[in-house]
């Protein structure tokens, strides 16, 4: 009787000792102020922590401006709004929330316990720039954090928000210079908040990977050539990011586009209370319908290019990889099989042609091509950002009941390459087929086939994807 006594007093204890060290654990101190976390699992997150002031009113269409301080202890358990859209009701993620304009946040995950300074794979979604953001429960970073890294995954200003020049905001020039590239700002901001910040979360600064799908990945290659960028990562991984070159937009193009806009609203170019008058537009009437749907007919009236070159925020990206004016840091490239284009489209001849120029400049390069579909979509192809959840590790939230046990081992693969690759710079580890460093001389790619396999071999596509890179 008394042994039974002592036993249940002793786990007593050791449970109440338990939920005391993770409440412990949960609670950190950023240069803002106090935050609280939870522990889900084997995980802590942190979800909703503002890395900027709220880019409303008088902020809108300024570079992000620093947190405001708070006082005692803030809760960081839920995301924060993800930034002002139209959802795209197709979305391969769907938002988790309802976006706003105030949506300057980002998320904390680790493994707890964790030992020693983490490497951090910082999160850049796809979307076009005009949809996107960190609340997609497949973008959780919770399973890759189970596997000895910290993920962070930051929100960044979209469509009207995100790229906007008027001639008046020049004049002001509020920021002396940054104007109009505020969705790269952000993510500069992002980073250099991670760079700050991170370490009191157990990560390390010097290791850094910043990881992007689609407009994702362009914005990788953007911060690979930015002068702001520099020395905020230490690798890259680009998904369906292209071919490293950017549209010819400038200032005055994107400036024309927001004139365009503001007629639109009945503001004319003369009016000198045109800025404010836009500023006084609600967050929908900015919006005004914009999504990847309707992107490519509002052109004329929303200036929805990624951003314009100002020689600070962004560069000519394609002269800056040609001239070796870049990060020259490990890179991780490919793109799905049936990705944007097709098998021989812009994605997939992209990520090839920019894979042998990074590796022609001594980067070391690892390229792959996504060919796996799920067993239950089994005769579909394996289409543009079908390849997230497997990096994440998160194709059983994806795909719910209908995952079956092949889809969850390609999902480990291609995630502990990932995380290899962020705590080494090298994807290869035991237990997981070699992957060569990508050189042109012998064109090996690594192929996560349709049948399961993670499979180096030379590319199939070579033949014709250099027929039509010749022509």
């Amino acid at each position: 009787m008394k042994r039974s006594i002592l036993t249940t007093i002793a786990t007593v204890a050791l449970a109440l000792f338990a939920c005391g060290e993770a409440t412990a654990q949960t609670e950190v101190s950023i240069q803002s102020g106090a935050i609280d976390g939870m522990v889900e699992g084997e995980v802590i997150s942190w979800k909703g922590i503002p890395f900027a002031a709220p880019p409303v009113g008088d902020l809108r269409w300024r570079a992000p401006q620093p947190a405001v301080q708070w006082e005692g202890v803030r809760q960081t358990t839920e995301y924060g709004h993800d930034c002002m859209q139209l959802p795209f009701p197709s979305d391969a993620a769907p938002l988790g929330n309802t976006p706003a304009e105030d949506c300057l946040y980002l998320n904390v995950w680790k493994p707890a316990p964790a030992d020693g300074p983490l490497p951090v794979i910082f999160w850049i979604y796809g979307g076009g720039f005009v949809n996107g953001g960190t609340s997609p429960p497949t973008y959780s970073g919770a399973e890759l954090a189970k596997k000895g890294v910290l993920v962070v995954s930051a929100n960044y200003r979209l469509g009207r928000f995100g790229t906007f020049a008027h001639p008046q905001l020049t004049e002001i020039d509020a920021d002396s210079g940054l104007l109009g590239n505020y969705a790269l700002l952000d993510q500069i901001a992002a980073l250099k908040w991670v760079q700050g910040n991170v370490a009191a979360f157990g990560g390390d600064p010097g290791n850094v990977t910043i990881v992007g799908e689609s407009a994702g990945g362009f914005a990788v290659q953007v911060l690979m050539t930015s002068p702001m960028a520099r020395d905020l990562f230490a690798r890259a991984v680009i998904m369906s990011g292209g071919d490293g070159s950017a549209p010819p937009v400038t200032r005055r193009d994107t400036e024309r586009a927001g004139l365009a806009f503001a007629a639109y609203r009945g503001i004319a170019a003369d009016d000198p209370e045109a800025l404010a008058k836009l500023r006084a537009l609600d967050a929908d009437a900015i919006t005004d319908g914009l999504n990847i749907d309707t992107m490519f007919h509002q052109y004329e009236a929303g200036g929805l290019a990624p951003g314009f070159p100002d020689g600070r925020i962004l560069v000519d990206t394609g002269q800056a990889f040609a001239e070796g004016a870049f990060a020259h840091v490990p890179v991780m490239v490919g793109a799905t099989a049936d990705d944007i284009g097709g098998k021989t489209g812009e994605m997939v001849a992209g990520a090839r042609s920019f894979s042998a120029m990074l590796a022609a400049q001594g980067v070391p390069v690892y390229a792959y091509r996504f060919s796996y579909v799920p067993e239950s979509l089994s005769g579909q192809g394996a289409w543009h950002a079908t390849d997230i959840p497997f990096f994440f590790d998160t194709q059983a939230i994806k795909y719910g009941p209908a995952t079956t046990p092949r889809d969850n081992a390609m999902g480990r693969t291609i995630s502990a390459y990932l995380v290899n690759f962020a705590k080494s710079g090298n994807p290869n580890g035991t237990g997981l087929p070699s992957w060569p460093r990508y050189e042109k001389s012998s064109d090996v790619i690594m192929d996560f086939t349709a049948t399961g396999t993670a499979m180096p071999q030379t590319d199939p596509l070579a033949e014709i994807l250099d027929a039509i890179a010749r022509r």
